[in-house]
């Protein structure tokens, strides 16, 4: 087993559109070492299909793509090493595809918190805020939102440091 030291674990959080994954790949561009990215989205439509293609081509050809909408820990156990820095872009379209296949989502979030530390590199993790607005009105939003809400905070505990971005604007909570 790897020691914590081995990994580096990035939490970046923001709002829909706020500019965190251009920060994410902004910070992966400036480290020097090979980048992947670790997409959890699915395409059902054209929209979605914009969107990932949008990303794509903002990224360029440089960059692994690796497409695992669920498992994610097992991905990050392939994929990770000391000479890439990993993209995984993001947590809340995780929770939705795990929600969505009704897989015990705190179980699987738990089995993501306890892989990262035995990893190796650098993981920087994008995901959506999505408890700073009103309270939903039924069941299963309420139930995401607070899914991403515990993940988050499990995340922020072990990260090395974290990111809010608002409007284009990273700020440093920890770290």
């Amino acid at each position: 087993m790897k020691s914590v030291a081995d990994v580096k674990i990035i939490l970046i959080l923001g709002g829909a559109r706020s500019g965190k994954s251009a920060f994410a790949e902004r910070l992966i561009d400036e480290s020097g070492l090979a980048k992947a990215y670790l997409a959890t989205g699915q395409i059902f439509d054209d929209e979605m299909k914009r969107r990932v293609g949008t990303h794509q081509s903002r990224r360029g050809p440089e960059w692994k793509l690796i497409e695992e909408p669920v498992e994610i820990a097992a991905a990050l156990r392939t994929i990770c090493d000391n000479k890439t820095m990993i993209l995984l872009d993001c947590l809340t379209l995780w929770l939705t595809n795990l929600m969505m296949a009704e897989r015990d989502v705190l179980s699987e979030c738990d089995k993501l918190i306890e892989a990262m530390p035995t990893l190796s590199g650098t993981i920087v993790l994008v995901s959506n805020e999505v408890g700073q607005g009103i309270v939903p009105d039924n069941a299963m939003a309420r139930a995401f939102r607070d899914y991403a809400g515990l993940l988050h905070q499990k995340i922020a505990g072990i990260a090395d440091e974290v990111y809010f971005v608002t409007a284009g604007l990273p700020q440093k909570l920890k770290g």
